[in-house]
């Protein structure tokens, strides 16, 4: 039995090693298996029980000499010692002995110079399915001659015991940054594995010179590609869909001195409430192939119904970026011309589209704000601003002034145009029409928004077009859409102070960056 140097690693009698099969060979051993169905499109579906999302606190990264003060400690990024992730890591590779292993050798970054080989070890067909289709494929003379620069091994078989493991529960996310391992146990939501490749991606490629993003990425007709930051409910996956672009990629992308490209070669998309007609793209790449979590399916009809939480809100699907008709498949694009920060304030005091300048990019990139709406957890019953830093907090090891100051530096280098969107609300209680906000996209990317006329918003110090074709003037300046203007006043002087409260924590940031944000 080929073994394809699982020895090293200390798994030296699995019952059958299994190495890049294809998706119909990976499916059938799933089925085999019992790990799940297929639905009445050929997708597989599975149930990842407890665990249905990122476990943030059970992530740990393990404080070595050699990366101590690299690392920004703190609540996101919690230190483990050596010697208990050592400890762990024997116990799983002690419950591997026996098992069938399954595993996946492939790429992440397009750009053949800055691309990293990743080895993923898997319990599950269907979690070595998933990784397949998000990660780059080799070709068969790649294959041939892989070499790993990093290996996760991901057992969510085995439970850890927090009281003897020293961690905080039943999972645990170890990365290890000097040893380039990554362990995952306790939990089968794929996510962790996608997410660990971006969290060694975001260590690796600053000190190659490499800006990592997490956004979305396309390119227009003529070359030009522009790059979208924004959270969850702000549109980013919506927004870089169009039409009149291809697709580089949705979710991990580098930006280089010459280029910008996909780290991955799938997509990661959400399913809930999911329909033809507000997704096309993602609705049709449910078929065979990909892997869906969590989505509750017709046991008789196979039939999903995406409108059914009831096994989780985060319910997803995981499929090759070939199954997406407009996508750039080689996901590599020149270096953007455009950078677009995507927002839905729901205080409805933030512009609908705003240019930003060096140090002001600096601010808002680090801040990462959007708003959680009342009625979306339990105990929010008016707008909650929410912060991540640089838009992707739980993935980032370096302080956020690193990712901060590369912002700028490719900002500067290329000539990038950098805008804030908001596809929040206004002063008129309604969110701003997709159409609009379309319209704002379209015009920042054509370039002809630059001939606009732009004010200053009292508040944020934003430049604000007080024209846009396709948008009623009227929407652009927000205490325009306000009638009582002492209200408006009131919620822009809250969010802006939630602002600059949430910025005291950066303390690594220039004074000219403090400077650049809203004035409280």
């Amino acid at each position: 039995m080929n073994t394809y140097g699982l020895e090293k690693m200390g798994i030296i009698n699995a019952s059958a090693v299994y190495r890049n099969l294809t998706p119909a060979q990976l499916t059938e051993h799933a089925l085999r298996r019992g790990e799940g169905l297929l639905s009445n499109t050929g997708a597989l579906v599975v149930k990842t029980g407890k665990y249905t999302g990122r476990s943030a606190n059970d992530k740990f990264i393990v404080d070595t000499p050699a990366v101590h003060d690299e690392i920004a400690w703190g609540k996101v990024n919690r230190p483990i010692e050596k010697e208990k992730y050592d400890a762990i890591r024997s116990k799983v590779i002690a419950y591997l002995q026996g098992k069938e292993i399954f595993i996946f050798d492939g790429f992440a970054g397009a750009d053949p110079k800055y691309m990293k080989g990743f080895r993923v070890i898997n319990e599950l067909a269907s979690q070595n399915l998933f990784i397949r289709q998000l990660l780059r494929r080799p070709t068969a003379e790649q294959l041939e001659n892989f070499v790993e620069d990093y290996t996760i091994i991901a057992a969510p078989g085995f439970k850890c015991i927090p009281e003897i493991d020293g961690v905080r529960s039943e999972a645990a996310i170890l990365v290890n940054y000097e040893a380039k391992e990554v362990i995952i146990c306790g939990s089968q939501y794929a996510g962790e594995i996608k997410k660990s490749v971006f969290s060694v991606m975001n260590y690796v490629l600053p000190k190659m010179g490499v800006f990592p993003m997490h956004c979305s990425a396309n390119i227009g007709v003529d070359g030009d590609s522009a790059v979208f930051f924004g959270l969850s409910g702000t549109g980013k996956t919506t927004l870089s869909a169009d039409p009149n672009r291809q697709l580089i990629g949705d979710d991990e992308h580098g930006w280089a001195d010459d280029s910008v490209f996909n780290f991955e070669g799938g997509c990661y998309a959400k399913c809930i409430n999911l329909s033809e007609e507000k997704e096309p793209d993602i609705y049709r790449a449910i078929k065979f192939g990909a892997l869906v979590e969590n989505v509750v399916m017709d046991e008789e009809t196979r039939e999903f119904d995406f409108d059914d939480d009831s096994l989780a809100e985060n319910s997803r699907v995981g499929y090759p970026v070939e199954y997406i008709n407009n996508a750039k498949l080689d996901g590599v694009g020149s270096t953007p011309k455009t950078v677009i920060f995507l927002t839905a304030d729901a205080y409805g005091v933030l512009p609908p589209i705003s240019k930003l300048d060096k140090n002001q990019a600096m601010y808002y990139f680090v801040s990462g704000f959007t708003s959680k709406l009342a009625g979306t957890e339990i105990g929010i019953t008016s707008p909650v601003p929410t912060f991540s830093t640089c838009f992707g907090e739980p993935f980032l090891p370096l302080d956020p002034s690193v990712y901060a100051s590369m912002l700028a530096d490719k900002v500067e280098k290329s000539g990038a145009k950098v805008y804030l969107v908001n596809t929040g609300w206004n002063g008129t209680g309604e969110r701003t029409k997709l159409s609009y906000t379309r319209a704002m996209v379209t015009a920042a990317l054509n370039g002809s928004l630059e001939k606009a006329e732009f004010v200053t918003d009292p508040y944020f110090g934003v430049a604000v077009p007080t024209s846009c074709e396709g948008v009623p003037s009227e929407l652009l300046i927000p205490a325009n859409t306000w009638a009582d203007k002492a209200a408006y006043e009131a919620k822009a002087h809250e969010l802006a102070k939630s602002f600059v409260e949430n910025f005291k924590k950066y303390d690594h940031m220039s004074a000219e960056v403090v400077a650049a944000g809203p004035k409280a």
